[in-house]
C-alpha cells in the first residue's frame, strides 16, 4: 500500500467522506495478506518506495493472478518479471490496462509516472543477445519512476560503437552494463565515467563462458572503480539497485 493511498484516505476520514469504519476496513490488510499459498507484502511499498515484485516462474497462471489483483488494488504501479504470453492474456481479464513487454517477459502496470529519479539510467548491452537481460533492467527502472534510456549493441568487438555515444555515457546518472561472453563491457564503462556502474552478467556465451560464470567473475575482478556486480542474468536486480542510486533526495 503506497503513502500516497494511506494520506488519501486519511484525509478523507478527517473531512468525513470516509468512515473510521471505512478506514479501517482499508487498513486491514496493510501489513501482509496471507492467501494460503503466498503472502502478500502490502507493507513493501512503504518500506521501500515500490511495491513487491511477482517472481513467475514455480508459480501457476492462477496464483500470478491473484497476487498481481491484490497488489495493483493498493498500489500504483506492479511488476511482475519472466512471464510468458499465456500469463499475461490470463491477467488481462482483470487488468485490462496491463502491459507486456514480450522481450524481457515483464508485465507491469504503469499507472504512476511520476518521475522520481534524479537524472537518467542508461541501460547498455554489449550485444543484441543480451536484450532479454537489458530490458528486464529497463523496465524495471521505468516503472519504478526514472527516466530510461537505451544503448544496444556496443560491445567491445567493435568498441567504436561504443565510443562514439560518449555523450550518452557521461548524461546518465547511473548505468547499468549487460554484457555476456567475457563480460569486459562493464570494465571498460566503468574507466569512462564518474557515475555508478552497475554490471550484470548474462548466459550468453559459448561453453567455457559455463553460463555466465566467466563474465560474473571478470566484472567482480573489475579494475575500474565504481562497478558493482548482480547475479548472472539478473537484469531486474540491477534496475532496482540503479532506482535506489538514482533516487531523489527527497524520496
Amino acid at each position: 500500500m503506497e503513502e500516497k493511498y494511506i494520506k488519501e484516505l486519511l484525509i478523507q476520514v478527517q473531512q468525513g467522506t470516509a468512515s473510521p469504519e471505512e478506514a479501517l476496513k482499508a487498513l486491514k490488510h496493510l501489513g501482509y495478506e496471507d492467501l494460503g499459498f503466498a503472502k502478500v507484502d502490502n507493507h513493501r511499498s512503504l518500506r521501500q518506495g515500490f511495491p513487491e515484485v511477482i517472481y513467475c516462474p514455480g508459480k501457476s497462471t492462477a496464483q500470478i493472478k491473484e497476487i498481481a489483483c491484490r497488489l495493483a488494488g493498493t498500489n500504483g504501479n506492479l511488476l511482475a518479471t519472466r512471464a510468458g504470453e499465456d500469463v499475461f492474456a490470463a491477467l488481462q481479464e482483470d487488468l485490462p490496462d496491463l502491459s507486456y513487454n514480450p522481450i524481457s517477459r515483464t508485465l507491469f502496470l504503469h499507472r504512476d509516472v511520476q518521475i522520481r529519479g534524479r537524472g537518467t539510467v542508461l541501460v547498455i548491452s554489449a550485444g543484441t543477445a543480451d536484450l532479454p537481460v537489458a530490458e528486464e533492467a529497463a523496465v524495471t527502472a521505468s516503472v519504478m519512476g526514472n527516466q530510461v534510456e537505451r544503448l544496444y549493441d556496443v560491445g567491445v568487438a567493435g568498441i567504436h560503437r561504443l565510443l562514439s555515444n560518449q555523450d550518452k555515457l557521461h548524461k546518465a546518472a547511473v548505468l547499468v552494463v549487460v554484457a555476456g561472453m567475457e563480460g569486459a563491457l562493464a570494465s571498460v564503462v566503468g574507466g569512462m565515467v564518474a557515475k555508478p556502474v552497475v554490471a550484470v552478467p548474462t548466459s550468453v556465451g559459448y561453453g567455457a563462458h559455463f553460463q555466465g560464470l566467466s563474465p560474473l567473475l571478470t566484472m567482480l575482478n573489475s579494475c575500474a572503480a565504481g562497478v558493482m556486480v548482480v547475479n548472472i542474468d539478473n537484469g531486474f536486480g540491477a534496475g532496482y539497485a540503479a532506482s535506489l542510486i538514482n533516487r531523489k533526495e527527497a524520496e
